[in-house]
């Protein structure tokens, strides 16, 4: 049978539908059912709608002031959640006063239960405007609907559009409360196009030059972008504006002015690519720059559309020169190691053939809280007969899988992550990273470090489980740090 009912689901067996193993005989269209509202009684790991609106599209501008209108705990959650770092710099030239503004400030209204009987509009507005004295510096205001306030109503769009006059600044109103889609992947949907029907095209960048890109999804996680913007530059190639990581909102505004657009997350940004190229004729491609391979072979595609071939291959030699050799060393003692792929969405399929084709690891299990169907197909396509593909995983079939198959690493999220520790199994947080950037020519190298050293971490032979998970190369590891090879890498603590 394709499908899988684990032990734990046996009380919810609409669960098994989620589960599929693969069979290369298996017809085409046979793969987890997903995009659909999590089986009650599953301990889901998923975020809301909500959370892929703010968490995700627009938490990582930088100039921008986020209000959320909400209960006090849904505005906790939306300050700092993912590690989207910024730079000063703005297009014009001058630097934002404050740094990192996205990550240290989110205000929010506090509504009350009076406010769920006759409405919370006047609160809204109140907050706002107080918010834009305190932060005079924020060049718009974006504010976000929850599940309360989604409830009861309120007309967000409507005070939106009265505060820009009024402010003299745009105001823009998200309308994606938690309970809008089965998972976060809904509120990228709605965030994409409330971004292109609010914002693209009513500005115009300073000036342009043949060689502009847009760089769409790409959220900066942990300098992710700044990764990417130095490949560019070597090429030849400005980034004109970004969508969203170390973005600024009028960045968003003149999203329809780049010569190409390069879709990096291609399950919460392809909306708004496809909204663009039908209204302005701007192309796109869709990149993948995880690993060395997938990295060579995109810079390869955008230096031959913009006949700059040789500038590619200038900055890939030069980059494969200084992370070829100690990625050899990494493939050494990787080779083998099972690793499961537990991400939210496309790093599933992103990272399952590099894992394996470039440092030798066998991935027995991938996973996705909000994939679509066409990212399942993708991940069928790259994995191994046998491979376990799940579907918005709960935390007992987690723990289940773990103990049947013992897997060596897990990459997945901070919820994943200390449940895996507990089972005696080294986890790593692939969704915020632990040690990044991971993207690009340098990030694989530092991935491929972070996951030797948990696997090698000598505290796995400090704390007794039935089975130690690490293998036992372990003990021959000193305590502190990593004795040095053949070729003297060293790992630090």
């Amino acid at each position: 049978m394709p499908y899988k009912l684990f032990d734990a689901d046996k009380e919810i067996p609409e669960r098994e539908k989620h589960v599929y193993k693969k069979h290369c005989s298996d017809p085409d269209g046979e793969m987890p059912h997903c995009n659909t509202k999590t089986v009650p009684g599953s301990m889901t790991e998923r975020g809301c709608a909500f959370a892929g609106a703010k968490g995700v599209i627009t938490g990582a501008l930088k100039d921008v002031l986020h209000v959320v209108h909400s209960p006090v705990g849904c505005t906790t959650y939306s300050a700092g959640t993912k590690r989207y770092p910024t730079s000063p710099d703005l297009p014009d030239g001058t630097k934002f006063p404050i740094e990192n503004f996205n990550l240290k400030y989110v205000c929010g209204t506090d509504i009350q239960e009076s406010d769920v009987v006759f409405g919370g509009m006047k609160r809204l507005k109140r907050s706002i405007i107080e918010a834009s004295k305190e932060f005079p510096e924020a060049n718009a205001i974006y504010t976000y609907a929850t599940c309360t306030t989604g409830l009861i109503g309120d007309d967000m769009d409507a005070v939106a559009k009265e505060l820009t006059e009024e402010l003299g600044k745009d105001v823009v109103a998200f309308n994606a409360p938690g309970f809008a889609g089965p998972s976060q992947s809904k509120g990228h949907h709605i965030a994409n196009h409330t971004i292109f029907d609010r914002l693209v095209g009513t500005k115009e960048p300073p000036n342009t030059t043949p060689y502009d890109v847009g760089l769409i999804g790409e959220y900066n996680i942990d300098g992710d972008l700044w990764v990417l913007e130095s490949y560019f530059k070597e090429m030849g190639i400005r980034i004109l504006s970004r969508f969203s990581g170390d973005s600024t909102h009028d960045e968003l505004c003149w999203m329809h002015r780049p010569k190409l657009n390069l879709v990096r997350c291609q399950r919460s940004a392809t909306y708004i690519a496809d909204l663009i190229k039908d209204k302005y004729d701007v192309p796109y491609i869709k990149v993948d720059f995880f690993s060395t391979e997938y990295c060579a072979e995109n810079l390869r595609t955008i230096g031959k559309y913009f006949g700059l071939e040789k500038e590619a291959e200038k900055v890939i030699a030069d980059r494969m020169a200084k992370v070829g050799p100690e990625l050899e060393f990494y493939k050494k003692k990787l080779q083998g190691k099972k690793v499961y792929i537990f991400s939210g969405g496309p790093k599933s399929w992103h990272l399952a053939i590099p894992l394996e084709n470039e440092l030798g690891m066998d991935v027995t299990a991938v996973a996705s809280q909000f994939e679509h169907e066409d990212g399942y197909v993708k991940m069928k396509k790259r994995v191994d007969e046998g491979v376990l593909i799940v579907d918005d995983p709960n935390s007992l079939e987690f723990e289940e899988m773990i103990e049947e198959d013992k897997p060596d690493l897990i990459l997945a999220g901070i919820k994943e992550k200390y449940l895996a520790h507990k089972l005696g199994v080294p986890s790593i947080m692939i969704h915020s990273y632990e040690n990044g950037p991971y993207i690009g020519f340098e990030g694989f190298l530092n991935l491929a470090k972070d996951m030797y050293a948990n696997i090698y971490n000598p505290v796995w032979n400090l704390v007794e489980f039935e089975e130690n998970p690490a293998g036992e190369e372990e003990s021959k590891i000193e305590s502190g740090s990593i004795e040095k090879e053949d070729n003297q890498v060293e790992v630090a603590k």
